[in-house]
This record gives C-alpha cells, structure tokens and sequence, in this order.
C-alpha cells in the first residue's frame, strides 16, 4: 500500500469504511465465501458493521502470502527489520486517537481509561520491539580447540497469531512484534467479537511492510482458527484466550510438533496485610480488578485476601471508590467504565452473579449506577459487584469469570491464607500489599504465578516478563529472551579446523 491512509476520527465511518474484509497480500478482500457476520457495539446494541467470515479457504491464501514473503524478509538484516517495525510504530502512533476510538466502538472500553490507553501501549510495543533488531545474536562454544563452534539465531518462518478481545491490540502486538523483527511473517486470526481495530492496524502497517508479510483474517474458531493452527505451513502457534480453547490449539499444534506460546485464564489473588498502605492497596484494587475494563482481563484481581484487622474499612473504602466511578457510552470522555463485550459474556457474568448472592453467607456489594441515557438502554453495562462473607472454596472465588466481580475473603493467620491464595488452578499474576520487606520476599518466593507485583498493579509492559505457570499457559512474552525464544531456532554450526 503506498498511498498513506487518511485519518479519520470518526469510529463509525471506520468501520463502515472496513466493513466486509480481511487484508491478505497487502490488500483488503472479501472472505473466499462471501460470507460475514454482524460487529455490535455493546453500548447500544447496534451493528456497526460487517466481519469477513474466514474459512479454510482464506487460510490457504493468507499463509500462501505469508510463505512467499517470508523469504526475502529472513534475508534482510535483523536492524534493518526493526527499522521497517519502528517505522509502524511511528504510523501507529499518528493513528492513535483514530484506533482508540474504533476500540471503544466495537468493545464498549471506555474511550478516556481503557482504549485510548490501549492504543497508546500498542505503539509503544512496536518502538520496544523495534529496537531489539540487533540482538538476535548466537553464540561461540568453546567445544574444542580444533573446532569453530558456534550457534545462529534463525526465524521460523509463518507465525499464526490468535488473538482474544479483551485487549486485542496490546496483546496482538506483544505477538506480531517479535515475530516480525525475529525474521517471519504473520497471520492473525482476530477475536470474532472485535475484529475492525485489528484491521485497521493491519492496513496502517501494510503501507510499510511488504505485502503478505502481515495478514489479518476474521472469523470463528472452528471454521477460521483450526484450520490457521493446523495449516502444513504455520511453523508456530501463539495463542491467547480461554484454557478450552487453548487446549485445543495444543493438541492440534502437536499433531505437527510445532512450538506453542499459550497465554489463558487466571484467577489473580491481591494480599493485603494489615500494616499495607490503605489508601495505595485500594487505589491497587481499583486498577488490578480492571473495573474500567468491566473486569475483562486475565490478570484481574478476582481474589482479595484482606487481613481482619482492616476488612470492614478496606470494603468500605474500596465500594465508596467504586461508587464514585460512572459507566455510560464508552466514547463519553466523562465515562470511567464501559460495557460487557457480547451478550454470551453478559450472560455468564450476571449467571455469576447470581450463583454469588445465593452462595450461603455472601454480601454482594453492588457499586456504581447504570446509565441513564435513553439510547443506551440495550447495552450491555453491568455494575460491579464485590462479594464478602465467602471462602476461596466458593465458586465464584475459584472460577474464571471475566466480569466486574472481585471477593474478598477475611483472613488471620498468614500461612493459611498463602495456602489458599495457591489453592487455584491458576497461576497467572498475584500482588502483595505489605510495608514489611521480609513478608514481601517471603510472599513474593512462594506465591505460584509467572508475575508477581509488591505495592503495585501494573498492566503487562513491554520489557517485562510475562506468562503464567498452571493453567494459565506456556511461555513468556514481552520482553527479548521471549523474542528469541519464541520466534527462532537455534542451529548448531561446527567448522573442523584440522
């Protein structure tokens, strides 16, 4: 694509304007089928557009384009790859504002806490990214005198990318960024819930990239999906989304014994002790239980382990916070929390919900208050729900719900609640909220997650090493050692000197 998009700020015509395709060899094309599927705007129940629904077919063309591209791009240098990827990140960040706002449109994120935010950590992993060209470097062994021995870092060739719809850009480009810089090309099969963001990201950098190195299909899983993992020519799967689905993509992955990255569910346990800073662990709840996103997140903290001495004031503080936060039209700027992302999910949530007020012993604290605006009426807004009065043993405590729903269980004696913090088949992220350094070590050495944070709730970064152990995944993202990991192999290459 040489001609440089226009900007257009305007969600609604973006999404007309995108409505119907997928980009496969540089260019926007219908699904081989012609067939598609409605895109809704949560908050109002509306169709914003049309989704290409990709089949087999489409596969078959997206990784043709893939695999031919790929050759000449393994040849350029490493620096000369992450120059092209800095270069879309420059492009990303011009479009911005634009991304964010077709976010908000097709997921219900809030605009000014989560998708403006969202589009603004995408470009920031591009840059990151970009400048790890230089480091895909081997080794020399010293295994013999008479020999040269030495390792080369090699990519893989096509990466297939699936992606999930909570933070489909931020965890697109944790993915595509890598894979790209180490040397392959890339299909990615978008969330079919929030397909036109990643579209248009694709098209931004399609005016830089060549074509077919970077495609992007829509569809459903059983139909797009599967055949995308089971494809001849799909070197390696990275996959984001629900442990069944990710189990499914395992199994089919190793019919071909190919390398698999799988980031899934979580249910994130926050401690907090009874000398922690009140005011910073309720500020931590607020962020870490990613209310702004409606608790759609993987990380979110489902499990508060609040020690007795301040329970009452911790959920007394953390309501009244909560309270104060207001949900409307995601694309509001005075909106801090947008809405559910399909009526399945909404479903389930308030099925939670409910499981939770009939839980014996439970408080549910409901917080904040739904819109009132008339055109909102058919949206899917949930308010957020804070649970007392149960254990880690109670469903809503153990299973992933993906929804504004956190407990927070009462506990005294340490060791006993680490036990149950462990308890879980999770082991995503887990943050401790404490001012004594030695309960901070020893929390942090036998917590079982892949990120754990002190005093702090941070969202994943680029830079940091991120991934769960447990049914949470395999394999890290993020950061360099992921790249080289993840997206090369290594060869061995030995000259006899003799």
């Amino acid at each position: 694509m040489s001609n440089r998009l226009t900007l257009t700020l305007d969600p609604q015509a973006l999404a007309t304007e995108l409505s119907g395709h997928h980009l496969i060899n540089g260019a926007l094309v219908p699904a081989k089928s012609g067939k598609t599927f409605d895109v809704i705007n949560p908050a109002t129940g509306d169709v914003v557009a049309q989704a290409a629904e990709g089949d087999a077919a489409d596969v078959e063309a997206a990784v043709a384009a893939a695999k031919a591209a790929q050759v000449e791009w393994a040849k350029m240098t490493g620096r000369q790859r992450g120059k092209l990827i800095g270069e879309c990140g420059a492009l990303l960040t011009a479009h911005s504002e634009e991304i964010g706002r077709l976010i908000a449109l097709e997921t219900g994120k809030a605009l000014r806490t989560e998708s403006r935010v969202e589009a603004g950590v995408l470009a920031d992993a591009f840059h990151f990214h970009a400048g790890l060209g230089s480091e895909l470097k081997g080794e020399t062994i010293p295994f013999s005198p008479d020999m040269l021995t030495l390792t080369v870092r090699e990519p893989i060739g096509v990466v297939g990318a699936i992606i999930p719809w909570n933070v489909p850009l931020m965890l697109m480009a944790l993915k595509i960024a890598p894979a790209l810089v180490a040397g392959n090309a890339v299909v990615v099969k978008s969330a079919e819930e929030a397909p036109l963001a990643v579209l248009r990201v694709c098209q931004i950098m399609n005016q830089v990239l060549p074509a077919g190195l970077f495609n992007m299909l829509s569809g459903f899983g059983p139909e797009c999906g599967a055949p995308l993992v089971a494809h001849k020519d799909v070197g390696k799967v990275t996959f984001t989304g629900s442990v069944e689905t990710g189990k499914i993509v395992y199994k089919t992955a190793a019919e071909k014994l190919i390398p698999v990255t799988l980031e899934l569910g979580g249910k994130s346990p926050m401690i907090v002790m009874a000398d922690a800073d009140m005011d910073k662990a309720i500020a931590g709840a607020v962020s870490g239980m990613r209310f702004t996103r409606q608790g759609q997140s993987c990380t979110a903290c489902s499990r508060i382990f609040v020690h007795e001495d301040i329970h009452d004031a911790f959920v007394a503080k953390l309501k009244a916070k909560v309270d104060a936060m207001v949900m409307g039209d995601p694309l509001d700027e005075k909106t801090d929390i947008g809405t559910i992302i399909s009526c399945e999910q909404f479903d389930k949530v308030n099925g939670y919900i409910k499981l939770g007020k009939e839980t014996a012993g439970s408080v549910a604290h409901e917080c904040s208050a739904m819109p009132t605006d008339e055109k909102l009426q058919k949206g899917l807004f949930v308010r957020p729900v804070i649970f007392t009065g149960i254990g880690n043993d109670a469903r809503i405590a153990r299973e992933e719900i993906f929804g504004p729903v956190t407990c927070v269980i009462k506990f005294s004696d340490y060791e006993e609640m680490l036990e149950q913090a462990n308890d879980s088949d999770f082991g995503l992220a887990a943050t401790v909220w404490t001012t004594n350094l030695k309960t901070a070590l020893d929390a942090t050495k036998r917590l079982e997650a892949g990120f754990v944070q002190v005093n702090q709730n941070l969202v994943v970064q680029p830079g940091l090493s991120y991934g769960g152990v447990k049914q949470s995944g395999i394999g890290k993202e993020a950061t360099l050692e992921a790249m080289l990991e993840h997206f090369t192999h290594k060869k061995t290459i030995i000259l006899n000197m003799t």
